[in-house]
This record gives structure tokens, sequence and C-alpha cells, in this order.
């Protein structure tokens, strides 16, 4: 396959090809003089427990929290408390929905995910012991002990402005048209390697589907290919995900989507990586912007390269009814293999953007409006917990 070099649009899709990737990148080594020093302040090599090896992690980690009988009677006892206190869901914290016991090993968690391997998954909740809005009160609750603050997911409810804290991610797609779509997370496809908005991210396994829909979380600092640190500053659209937004000028923004932080005498050595492929690529009749400029072939073979790297890295998490998955966004990179629904099981799962004051990481300035824009603002009064699944009105934090 050859891959002609073009000025103004490289042939580069949201479905990563990997024979076109290598093409792209054979092609490059032979006609350009490649730059494979790192950036200026990056290191080499990172160490620690958010650097880990997806062939021996099996062995050294185990990721998993199974609740007890007793973890799930405290559960019970936390929710009838909470219906009886008569409050919104938007008042849910440690101190309205009560885990005595469990509390210590949520906030051990909320630390793996801060400060230990990045990830951590709960497994054992009885959904079918609940309504939906029981498990949506029991999610939200149990989450708050990890981590107490909740980010918006949409600005709008029932076209009135809200703050939206729960997303449902489900395949929507035969109820809609394709333009209606904003991207993968409302279908049944593959996701491919990508950050969500937020410090935490929360998934909460209502329902299982027929097959697939495996998760992939893996550490970016893992990656062995850090030459790529010095192509990964791309030209990023406000909203270019968003199937309304109609902008009237050329509006972007240039940043980083790496970050490299030191250690300093409070916070650990970090990389941070903030990255979303389909606002570079689009995403069916979700077009990507032409008032983005084009990618260089350099910038699409390192889109590539993250996601064929990210792969040979991650490993495979099963979703199971009743798995809560913890996973911190600013490290964790993450994929979802594309699913089977039948008409007796449909995959269906709920998700959170979650802050935790405690362990919260440092961002870069660059970052401040991202993050504003998912936590800035956020009030109970305004606060809603959809208990169904819709095709969200915009993209907060894009």
């Amino acid at each position: 396959m050859v891959v002609p070099h073009l000025s103004n649009s490289p042939e580069i899709g949201y479905m990563p090809d990997r024979d076109r990737y290598l093409a792209r990148r054979q092609q490059r080594q032979a006609t350009e003089n490649l730059d494979k020093k790192l950036l200026e302040g990056f290191p080499s090599q990172l160490t620690g427990s958010l650097v880990w090896n997806p062939e021996n992690l099996t062995n050294t980690y185990d990721w998993n929290y199974h609740l007890t009988t007793a973890d799930l009677e405290e559960i019970n006892a936390a929710l009838r408390h909470f219906q009886a206190l008569n409050r919104p869901m938007g008042e849910l914290l440690p101190a309205t929905f009560p885990l005595p016991k469990l509390h210590s090993a949520l906030r051990e968690i909320s630390n793996e995910v801060h400060n230990g391997h990045g990830f951590k998954v709960i497994r054992g909740l009885p959904v079918d012991n609940y309504t939906r809005e029981e498990n949506i009160i029991i999610y939200t609750g149990l989450s708050s002990h990890v981590a107490p603050i909740r980010g918006r997911q949409d600005n709008k409810w029932q076209g009135k402005p809200a703050d939206v804290l729960v997303a449902h991610v489900k395949d929507l797609s035969h109820g809609c048209t394709s333009k209606e779509i904003p991207g993968p997370v409302v279908t049944a496809d593959k996701q491919v390697f990508h950050t969500d908005a937020g410090d935490v991210i929360a998934l909460f396994c209502l329902s299982e589907g027929e097959s697939g829909g495996e998760s992939f979380p893996c550490n970016f600092p893992t990656l062995s290919r850090l030459e790529l640190h010095t192509k990964l500053k791309k030209r990023k659209l406000k909203n270019v995900s968003d199937p309304s937004f109609a902008p009237t000028e050329d509006v972007y923004k240039l940043r980083p989507l790496l970050y490299y932080q030191p250690a300093t005498k409070t916070d650990l050595e970090r990389l941070i990586i903030q990255y979303s492929r389909r606002n570079l690529t689009g995403y069916l009749e979700c077009k990507r912007s032409a008032n983005i400029p084009p990618l260089t072939e350099a910038q699409a073979e390192a889109l590539d390269a993250v996601h064929f790297t990210a792969e040979e890295n991650a490993i495979s998490l099963d979703f199971h009814k009743g798995d809560i998955q913890f996973a911190n966004n600013l490290s964790i990179l993450h994929a979802r293999g594309a699913f089977t629904d039948s008409a007796e099981k449909r995959r269906h799962l709920v998700r959170l953007w979650l802050r935790d004051p405690e362990y919260e990481w440092t961002k870069a300035r660059d970052l401040q409006e991202r993050f504003d824009r998912v936590y800035a603002g956020v009030t109970v009064e305004n606060s809603v917990f959809p208990l169904e699944a819709t095709i969200r009105s915009s993209n907060v934090a894009t």
C-alpha cells in the first residue's frame, strides 16, 4: 500500500487501519528525517506503580474488590437511610449515604486510582434486587466515598439548562438517524483508545450484552514509543464533536495532548494525557470541522501510534452486571470492544465523572478551561440524574 503525502488531508479515519499506519510509517521513514528526540524536560523512563506491564499485571495486582455479605447489608442500609431523608440525589454524599465500615476500603480504592495502578473494579452489586432509581442512588452514593465531587456530562435536560451528572452508555443507534449520533458511545461499535473528561471515570454495569463489550485499560506511561511525544500537539476545535455546532469563524485552540509533571514535595512524578481521536478525525456523520487546520502526515501517524501501541499494552476486563469500574482519566487510556445485543440481553452502563479533592492531580493551565466546563458551578438545585438513556445535547468537554 502506498500512502500519498497529501499536504492538506492525510487519509485517516476514526477506526484505525493498521496496514495504512504501517505504510505511512514506512514511507515517512524513507522520505523524511524524523526527529526521535523527546520533548525537552520529558524523561526517557518513568517508574512507580502507575507504570505497569500488562504481561505480569495479573501476578502483581488484584484489581477486583468483591463485595462481601456485610458490605451489601451496609449498602442496603445506606440506601434506606438516604430514601428516608427524602433529599434530591444531588445531596448524595458520604454523610447522607453512610458506609461506616466499607468507607475505608473505598478510600483505599481512590488512593489506588490516583497514586497506584490507576484503576479498580468493584464487583457484585445485586442490580436485580433494586429499581432503576435505587441502583442509581446506590451507584452515586457508593461512588461519593471514592470521589465526592461529580462533574456535568451535559448542560441541558429536556431543553433547559441543567447539570446532567449521569450519562448512559447504551446502543441507541436503532432509534435515531445517523446525523443524531455524536460518537460510538451510543452505538455498538468499538471505541478506540481515548480519555474522557473529568479526573476519574466510574462505569456501572446495569446489564450485559449478548457478547463483546470488553473494557481495555492501558496506562499511558507504559507505552514504549515515547518519541511520539514530539508529535502529539494537535489543533483542537471547541465543541468540534457537537453536531449542532456551526462556527462562523475559525475558532480552534492549540494545546499539547501530553503533559509531564516532575515529582514535587506533594505530588508524584506524572505524565498526563488528554486525548480523543474522534475530535480529530470525526465519526460517521459527525464530521471533523473544516475550520480546523488539516493534520500533517506526522500527526496522523502519531494518532495511529497511540492506538496501536496502547492496544499492545492494554489488558482486557469483562464487564458483568453489578460491576463498577473506576479509572484515572489523566493517565489511563481506555477502549471498548464492539458488542452484540439481543432481545434478551442489552448492554447498558451508567457513567459518572468524579473528582476527589484529597488526591486530585494538579493540572496544567492549558487544561483549566476543559475541566472547568465539567466541574465549575455544578449545583444541587440544577443537578439531574436521568434514569433512562438519551442522546446528550452537547459535548461539555471535547
